[in-house]
């Protein structure tokens, strides 16, 4: 865990629970893309940058989510180093308090403010065509995030940030966080045809044909979507349709997931009424899901 491993001529990632992602814009420096979990992950990023001799010229968010922001505060604490995030992404990463808030839709308790959902802040500057070193490029990859973006190497490495997870993860947890359904279902489609001499997810392996693994992640999305239409067949409550889909994938609820695959759950029900794939009433003071009438 966190060696380095050269994927390009200049490009190159730190193996970790979110892969880092490096680009080399000179002999002696290079940028990163994301940070890591927390200032650990920091730490042994910026050994590896030592043992290559290289400074830290800047770190690229692909999005906000804590566990590729989270090295943040301690490298600019010890480079200095900007850190650039992209469109509504930047204001999570200067605020991560927002992350959890979003989350639980109000005030969030202390069990949801660790690492795990919640960064330290750090500086953060607006993604912009001007920050970017030459020989990288940004590509929209909405859907997971707000505006969660890749990035595209001179030397055709592509790091692909959350815009999929391995299948190993997906045959385990089956519901995978997003934001936007519609936008990620347009990002999946849109990796189905990319090419690339090299793919590097943030939590999945480097691969030349990213194809497979994005059309595992998009059969998944669209069953875990064909079951909330199939649920609503009866109506039912948030909580129940909540209930249903761990009892139905054998998840286990706590804290954590019930925030992740209840907002993931809230994001495919508003697709779905945006859709006129279903519809709401107002029961006795409750707000029920049903299937729209056709």
């Amino acid at each position: 865990m966190y060696e380095l491993h050269q994927v390009g001529e200049n490009s190159f990632y730190i193996a970790s629970p979110a892969n880092m992602g490096v680009y080399r814009i000179a002999a002696d420096a290079a940028v990163l893309i994301d940070s890591g979990n927390d200032k650990d992950a920091a730490k042994k990023a910026l050994r590896r940058f030592e043992e290559q001799g290289w400074r830290l010229a800047a770190v690229f968010s692909t999005h906000s989510h804590a566990d590729h922001i989270g090295g943040n505060k301690l490298l600019q604490e010890r480079t200095g180093c900007p850190v650039y995030a992209p469109g509504i992404d930047c204001h999570f990463t200067r605020d991560p308090l927002l992350e959890p808030a979003l989350l639980f839709a109000g005030c969030p308790p202390k069990a949801l403010r660790g690492k795990f959902l919640m960064a330290q802040p750090s500086d953060a500057s607006p993604l912009t065509e001007a920050a970017l070193p030459a020989g990288l490029t940004a590509l929209p990859l909405p859907g997971h995030s707000f505006d969660m973006v890749g990035f595209r190497t001179a030397d055709d490495v592509v790091f692909l940030g959350d815009a999929l997870v391995r299948q190993e993860t997906l045959d385990k947890y089956h519901v995978s966080f997003l934001f936007d359904t519609a936008a990620y279902l347009e990002t999946l489609e849109k990796l189905t045809r990319m090419k690339a001499a090299c793919f590097v997810p943030s939590h999945a392996d480097p691969t030349d044909d990213i194809a497979p693994l994005a059309e595992a992640n998009l059969a998944k999305t669209r069953e875990v979507l064909d079951f909330v239409r199939g649920a609503l067949e009866q109506p039912r409550s948030f909580e129940d349709l909540l209930a249903a889909l761990f009892t139905h994938y054998g998840l286990t609820m706590d804290f954590n997931q019930n925030v992740l695959v209840g907002s993931t759950l809230k994001s495919h029900l508003a697709y779905l009424l945006d859709q006129g794939e279903a519809a709401v009433a107002f029961v006795d003071n409750r707000l029920i899901w049903q299937r729209a009438a056709e």
